[in-house]
């Protein structure tokens, strides 16, 4: 048994780049290059997609490469998997344009975005060039050299430790090397096939 991450679109019409969302599962399926070979499919996909689409979850720019030579995506795809020593998953659809750039780079940085950075999300989840998408928003490095969002709410740099092919999807596992905090502002989270803002400083249940 092994776990890995259970992703879904971030919406119906996706381009090959756009966010997933994931959450870890136990899955008796071993670890193939074949697609879905040893997957038990007791569920059929649309009924799948509809459930997790009311699992929200937050909304992330990952980038590999260096400023001459971005690339990045839109994710939500994203999650802790343990912080001793720190260390999150990013899942990647296996037919990504920016597939290479990662499995390749050895790097990559998890930029959370604000409430108000809708427009950078769709950026890096449409059809556009990978460098013209950094044309949107600044851009710094940290200690791998991979593009961080100066206006992120958090970047996350990190070690590519390992990548494993799961289904349709690499999972990616990053171990933190550094950390950029921004500005505490409402978050951008999806949901149920939209977009959602959580207000800085919530409210109480």
């Amino acid at each position: 048994m092994m776990v890995v991450s259970s992703c879904f679109p971030l919406r119906d019409n996706m381009t090959e780049d756009a966010a997933l969302v994931c959450r870890p599962v136990e899955t008796d399926q071993t670890d193939t290059d074949d697609g879905r070979k040893g997957m038990d499919m007791t569920v059929d996909s649309q009924t799948y997609r509809d459930a997790m689409a009311r699992l929200g979850a937050a909304v992330n720019v990952v980038t590999t490469g260096t400023l001459d030579d971005p690339v990045g995506f839109t994710a939500s795809a994203v999650c802790s998997v343990t912080d001793a020593p720190p260390t999150l998953l990013v899942c990647m659809n296996r037919s990504a344009r920016a597939r290479t750039a990662f499995h390749t780079g050895g790097a990559m940085c998890i930029n959370v975005l604000s409430a108000g950075q809708r427009d950078i999300s769709g950026t890096f989840a449409g059809p556009m060039d990978m460098y013209e998408r950094f044309t949107v928003g600044h851009w710094t490095t940290m200690t791998s050299g991979a593009p961080a969002l100066e206006e992120a709410m958090a970047s996350f740099d990190c070690r590519i430790d390992r990548i494993v092919e799961v289904g349709t999807h690499s999972v990616m596992f990053g171990v933190v090397d550094a950390i950029r905090l921004g500005a505490a502002l409402g978050g951008l989270v999806y949901f149920n096939r939209t977009y959602h803002v959580l207000p800085h400083g919530g409210h109480d249940l």
